[in-house]
């Protein structure tokens, strides 16, 4: 069920008034911060595809150097632009997921 009443009530506008750029600047920021509340209510919270070094060592909790061990020997793909690395949650993901452990 689809509850809109969290939406501020539209304003009456005289007959001719226009909308102004502000007006529109502030139903966007309305609008986003609606939607950033919804999906962090349905968990879904916005993922970017690429993170940077810091990143993946504060995900993953580990030192620059185990970082750059895991690129080294290939266990984690990365992509080099302007000397920024990048990695890919996908490739991060996968990772994780290969060196899981079964205990029996």
């Amino acid at each position: 069920m689809n509850n809109y009443s969290t939406f501020p009530k539209q304003q009456e506008r005289p007959a001719g008034q226009l909308v102004t750029i502000d007006d529109l600047l502030s139903l966007k920021a309305d609008l986003l911060n609606e939607i950033k509340k919804l999906l962090k209510e349905a968990g879904g919270e916005p993922v970017k595809k690429w993170v940077k070094s810091h990143e993946v060592r504060k995900l993953l909790d580990i030192s620059p150097g185990t970082l750059q061990n895991l690129r080294v020997n290939g266990t984690l793909p990365f992509t080099k632009i302007g000397g920024v690395i990048y990695y890919d949650q996908e490739d991060i993901k996968a990772m994780l997921q290969s060196r899981k452990s079964q205990n029996f």
